[in-house]
């Protein structure tokens, strides 16, 4: 029967190129990076946030980091306005400023752009992320009084601390979010015993749950 079946398919004439199913199409969104969603109706498109980037820059005198910079919204943003990997040459912005108005996503825009810009002007040298390079890249950029870090009521996600250590001495606890590396000791136990140093008698036991997580 297998036989029979492979001589019929064999001497069966083809199918015509009109006759065969169509190859289903892939869609952007299943090709590329769903992280970096397309904007909505009220968000500017990045094209304009880039041109406007491009303008800001080569007008600080930076016109080699203009021609590379790049804009993108980040639908997975949550608590966080706008991030700045300046290694990259790239801000990241969240797509929930829109509700705040498009003077918010312009000085976010132009708040991470500062820190490129900071970035770019040391060019090797270390700086600090909101030190005085950083908030004189912000008076070139328009922004004379900036903050470090923004007050919008965006949604915060709490930490969990499911890591749950112990004192096995006077029983303190201590809880965090991530697990130690490094051993650490009770401090409290450590300055009442041990002349404030490191004592291996008093070092924080883990617990195998943590009950309030």
């Amino acid at each position: 029967m297998l036989e029979f079946d492979f001589i019929k398919r064999l001497f069966s004439p083809k199918p015509k190129p009109s006759e065969l199913p169509k190859p289903v199409p892939v869609t952007p969104e299943r090709r590329f990076d769903i992280r970096i969603n397309p904007p909505g109706p009220n968000l500017p498109k990045e094209s304009e946030l880039l041109a406007e980037s491009r303008q800001l820059l080569a007008t600080a005198g930076a016109t080699a980091l203009a021609a590379r910079v790049q804009v993108r919204w980040n639908a997975r943003m949550r608590s966080t306005a706008g991030m700045a990997y300046w290694t990259k040459s790239l801000v990241t912005l969240n797509p929930r400023l829109a509700q705040f108005g498009a003077e918010e996503i312009d000085r976010t825009l132009r708040h991470e752009l500062a820190h490129l810009l900071a970035h770019d002007r040391a060019g090797r040298r270390r700086i600090q992320p909101h030190g005085p390079e950083w908030r004189k890249a912000c008076r070139d950029l328009g922004l004379a009084d900036e903050k470090r870090t923004h007050d919008l009521p965006l949604p915060r996600r709490a930490a969990v601390r499911k890591y749950l250590y112990r004192c096995p001495a006077c029983g303190a606890e201590l809880a965090r979010v991530k697990p130690m590396r490094k051993p650490a000791a009770c401090i409290k136990c450590c300055r009442a015993h041990a002349g404030g140093r490191y004592d291996e008698r008093f070092r924080f036991a883990a617990v195998k749950v943590n009950p309030s997580a």
